[in-house]
């Protein structure tokens, strides 16, 4: 006989589970959970803190950096600053003066527009803004902790424009915090940051530097040439390897769908990963399709598979660009955006091809030994693809021929030397011939300095 369990009003009660209750969080609990959001880390304070300053028509920004960013992010700008009027709700959320209502999105042509930045940082460090505005002869300096200012603004020296300092960044958030502990890198992608804005932004100088450092990270001066830009913040090998590349497409109206300048690595150019600045309007933002676009061509052009280098800027009717897709502005959402990448691709394609084709070598006229009668430019003197020899100087030359008369010091007979050239001419045909740089060494350097070393051996065989 089976046996019934007693009736409890426990039982009952977890028989008849009632759903959660549904409750209102507070306002402190919902801004803290949206700051950790709009602020990931370090560099994305400095991301909208520079980008206000761009808004601000400042010519001028300089970054201050300690321990990656956890205890001090420092911006300095020589922009319009802040009224006075303004300060008590600069740091509350959804204040801005860059758009009044949801229209003016389709024309947005400022940085930011949320008014969340400011908001955010208060609730995860704490802010100190100092500002002057044109025609006033004293500053004013003021703290913000979770979206309201700490005291009354307080009058105070300043250099034209103003300066936000945020210090112990994610106090409150001690899991986030102890992910950062790496400060190194926070700060080489608060650099990565800067040089990508001063490439970019060429009427603005740029520095970044750590703080107590005399020497700056990033140091750009305003320039009219975007490629003198990208020399002083990249350095001459990535500058001198560099082809302008343009593209745009218009619709039936004549009306731009979008246009396209820029700069693109050669296959002179040798790196372990891509590098892609990409601006959209001004924007610098991240576009996954274009990137694997231009990655996909490199790779079909150049057999060495080596990573470009891209500067691209597009512009774009500002109605055809949705930037209100991400929390952090990093990614927008383009009109017609297939149509763009495949234009793009193309454009480098044709570009890489050109610049290919036109690539010219240094010729010097390798000087045979009087002793040795062969003179392998007699025979050698054809290119699979017809053109002459291509010479090499004679240092590179010696420094080959050394290497390899060690190698064939070895009693080897010359049957298997001419079966090795066959072997290597044939992975030359269908390795290296599209580049011509492989076709070129083979041919100019390698090829003949195994032919003599062939030659000297059937001499002194037959001399003795």
């Amino acid at each position: 006989m089976d046996t019934e369990e007693a009736w409890t009003p426990e039982a009952e009660a977890a028989a008849v589970k009632e759903p959660p209750k549904i409750h209102r969080l507070e306002e402190s609990v919902v801004n803290r959970i949206a700051a950790g959001e709009v602020i990931q880390r370090p560099v994305s304070a400095v991301k909208e803190l520079v980008e206000n300053s761009l808004d601000a028509d400042a010519t001028s920004i300089n970054v201050v950096v300690k321990d990656g960013g956890l205890k001090l992010i420092q911006v300095s700008d020589d922009g319009h600053g802040i009224r006075y009027e303004d300060l008590p709700i600069l740091c509350e959320r959804h204040t801005t003066s860059k758009l009044s209502k949801y229209e003016d999105l389709q024309s947005i042509k400022s940085m930011g527009f949320r008014g969340e930045a400011l908001a955010s940082m208060t609730y995860v460090g704490h802010v100190t803004v100092t500002t002057i505005t044109k025609g006033h002869l004293h500053g004013y300096r003021v703290s913000y902790r979770d979206g309201v200012m700490e005291s009354e603004p307080k009058a105070c020296a300043a250099v034209k424009g103003t300066q936000i300092m945020v210090e112990n960044l994610f106090y409150n958030m001690i899991a986030r915090r102890k992910t950062l502990q790496n400060s190194s890198d926070d700060y080489t992608k608060i650099v990565d940051l800067l040089s990508r804005m001063a490439i970019h932004h060429t009427n603005v100088s740029f520095s970044c530097r750590k703080h107590g450092a005399a020497r700056a990270d990033v140091h750009s001066i305003a320039t009219s040439s975007r490629l003198d830009s990208i020399r002083t913040v990249y350095g001459v090998s990535v500058a001198s390897n560099l082809v302008q590349l343009e593209a745009s497409e218009y619709n039936d109206s004549s009306s731009f769908v979008f246009k396209m300048d820029g700069y693109v690595s050669n296959s002179n150019y040798v790196a372990k990963k891509t590098t892609m600045v990409l601006f959209v309007n001004d924007r610098l933002v991240e576009c996954a399709p274009l990137k694997r676009a231009v990655e996909i061509v490199y790779a079909a052009t150049f057999p060495k598979a080596s990573k470009p280098f891209i500067y691209m800027s597009i512009v774009l009717p500002p109605e055809h660009v949705d930037v209100n897709v991400h929390p952090t502005k990093r990614e927008v959402s383009l009109l017609n955006q297939e149509l763009i990448v495949e234009k793009i691709q193309s454009a480098v394609e044709l570009k890489l091809r050109q610049s290919n084709d036109s690539r010219t070598y240094k010729e010097q006229t390798v000087e045979s030994s009087p002793s040795s009668p062969y003179n392998p430019s007699k025979d050698l003197h054809l290119n699979p693809s017809g053109s002459k020899l291509q010479k090499v100087p004679v240092n590179k030359m010696k420094c080959f021929s050394n290497v390899f008369e060690n190698l064939l010091g070895i009693s080897w007979q010359p049957t298997f030397l001419r079966e090795v050239i066959v072997l290597l001419t044939f992975i030359n045909k269908f390795l290296c011939t599209p580049s011509k740089q492989g076709a070129s060494l083979w041919y100019g350097w390698i090829y003949p300095i195994i032919a003599q070393s062939m030659c000297k051996e059937e001499r002194g065989r037959n001399g003795a």
